[in-house]
This record gives C-alpha cells, sequence and structure tokens, in this order.
C-alpha cells in the first residue's frame, strides 16, 4: 500500500475542455475534464444519457444507523468541505501542480469497485495509530521529522472522501491525520463521496480495468 501510495505523488495533467454539442456538461461551460496520469488519460465527464439511474448499492436510503449514520458536513474544525466543482478543481490545481493528494478512504475492496479518477486508495485504518507503516505514510505525503515532532510546511494538500455523508471512513482518516499533527488547512473533506458522484453521473475509474 505505501509503495502504491508513492507511486500515485506523481505530476498530473489535467486540461477543461469548454462546452460542446452534447447535453449533460459538468457546468455551463465546462463539458468535462481531461486528466493524464503516468501517461493515461481519463476524462471526466457526465453520463449523457439523461434517463440513467443507479442500480447499484448506492440506491440504498436507509442503512442501519449506527454505523451509517448521516455525518455532519464539517469532519472537524478548520478543515473545509467542499463539492464536485472543487474536487474537480483540486485535480486541475493541486494534483496537477503536485502539491496535492486525492484520497478514497474506503477499504480497499470499495475502491475495487470503482472510484474517482485521479484517487489513490489510503485506506482509513493506514492512518491508525496502530498501523507499524503509518510514519512512512505521512512522510510520503511531504512532512519531515522534527525532534520528536513533525514539520508539515512542505507537506501536500489532501482531499479525502470515502462512499458519502453516510460514511465515517474519511472522516476517520481527517480525525487520525489531525492527530498526527497534519494542519487543518491543508485537509479538505468531499462529504458527498462516491454516492453523490454517482448520482451526478460523473466518470468513475475501475482500477487495473
Amino acid at each position: 500500500m505505501f509503495r502504491l501510495l508513492c507511486g500515485a505523488l506523481v505530476a498530473v495533467v489535467i486540461t477543461g475542455s469548454h462546452a460542446t454539442a452534447q447535453e449533460v456538461n459538468i457546468t455551463p461551460d465546462t463539458a468535462s475534464a481531461s486528466i493524464e496520469i503516468n501517461g493515461e488519460l481519463i476524462q471526466i465527464e457526465r453520463i449523457q444519457d439523461t434517463s440513467h439511474q443507479l442500480t447499484s448499492e448506492f440506491t440504498k436510503t436507509s442503512r442501519p444507523c449506527p454505523p451509517f449514520c448521516i455525518h455532519p458536513i464539517a469532519a472537524a474544525p478548520g478543515v473545509s468541505t467542499v463539492g464536485e466543482i472543487e474536487v474537480i478543481s483540486f485535480l486541475e490545481n493541486e494534483v496537477a501542480g503536485g502539491t496535492g493528494l486525492l484520497i478514497d478512504s474506503r477499504v480497499p475492496a470499495w475502491f475495487a469497485k470503482g472510484s474517482i479518477p485521479g484517487a489513490v486508495n489510503v485506506p482509513f485504518a493506514a492512518l491508525e495509530e496502530t498501523n507499524p507503516y503509518r510514519l512512512e505514510i505521512i512522510k510520503a505525503l511531504g512532512a519531515t521529522q522534527s525532534g520528536d515532532g513533525w514539520n508539515f510546511d512542505n507537506a501536500m494538500q489532501l482531499t479525502l472522501f470515502c462512499n458519502g455523508p453516510w460514511c465515517d471512513q474519511s472522516p476517520r482518516s481527517i480525525r487520525s491525520l489531525l492527530a498526527a499533527g497534519y494542519p487543518a488547512e491543508k485537509i479538505n473533506y468531499y462529504r458527498g463521496g462516491m454516492q453523490l458522484w454517482l448520482l451526478l453521473g460523473l466518470t468513475v475509474n475501475t482500477p487495473n480495468t
């Protein structure tokens, strides 16, 4: 998993394409975003079939709570909550510039079913203090050890997500990062997660396919 994270810290080039003749755009002025990661071009756009409906487990409305409770809009004090446009902009700017990372905090089995293009899988448990490789992950995010603590001046900007407003995996990751000293201002929380990403018909990348 550590090798996977390190391999993801590469330059990403994203170019937004303006509205074309297609019917379903991302915004009135943006039809899609083209992303190049490790020489592979990924396109983020919306499903063009206006009659399309969700048919997966993301159609459920009433998961048992606990554990699947509705989470507040803010994951933690000082952490910014963002939406889909901001996630795409984060890919265009921070990830493309090598200063940011989009993190899918879900367990690998969920990640394998499909994720946001450009995301890397860092399961929430990997950031917990009990993980012996946690320090290496924090270093891979750009932090450096300073005495008994950490220096986060050059640490990456992060945007974390999981399955949606009923999923606690990205909030748990965020709390673990904050407990390690990661600055709240360097962390974003995409609360909508895969639930809203799929609901809006945005492109999903299935790893290894």
